[in-house]
């Protein structure tokens, strides 16, 4: 009857910040990837946006579903929140992640990479590339420089970190001596 639940948009913000995150890691991991293997900024959004795209939405439109169904139902606070988060989601999805986000990352340019130093040396060095088990053993060691594995698709080195960790590979931990049996 005119009145909002003071719980409901504290709620809707959290739900939506958990979903919208999900969204960017995938988007920004995808570019970063890209980034990775041509060193070029332009080439990076767009095959990251190209391969990303129709997931997140896909995504965004189940969700969307979903929280619309909620509008049918019979307590006000749940049709309230069901509304305010499809809406919210519609508008995330769409208009941010791949309109905003990647327009900010064309115009940006190479300071999408930018990182300090003295904080590049001691972060954790982690990378989520996806690759063959091969390449996943020897670029996880660093691999000798000149090899295809160490190397973007334009023949730079990969990072200028050397010995990078593949989250979840099996064979970088047992070529450790990490894992037990």
């Amino acid at each position: 009857t005119g009145t909002i639940q003071v719980y409901l948009p504290l709620l809707t913000f959290a739900v939506l910040f958990g979903l919208s995150m999900d969204y960017e890691v995938f988007l920004l991991g995808r570019i970063k990837e890209e980034w990775e293997l041509s060193g070029d900024n332009r080439i990076a959004v767009a095959r990251g946006l190209q391969r990303t795209g129709a997931v997140i939405t896909a995504a965004a439109a189940i969700m969307v579903t979903v929280f619309s169904a909620f509008t049918f139902a019979r307590l006000t606070e749940v049709k309230e929140l069901g509304f305010s988060l499809a809406a919210a989601v519609l508008i995330d999805a769409t208009l941010i992640r791949l309109i905003l986000v990647p327009a900010a990352m064309q115009l940006l340019g190479h300071w999408n990479w930018w990182f300090p130093r003295w904080l590049e040396r001691i972060m954790p060095q982690i990378d989520l590339a996806e690759g063959e088990a091969g390449s996943l053993e020897s670029r996880s060691r660093g691999g000798p420089e000149g090899t295809p594995e160490s190397r973007r698709r334009d023949g730079k080195p990969t990072s200028r970190r050397a010995g990078k960790t593949k989250v979840g590979s099996l064979e970088s931990e047992e070529s450790r001596g990490t894992v037990s049996h």
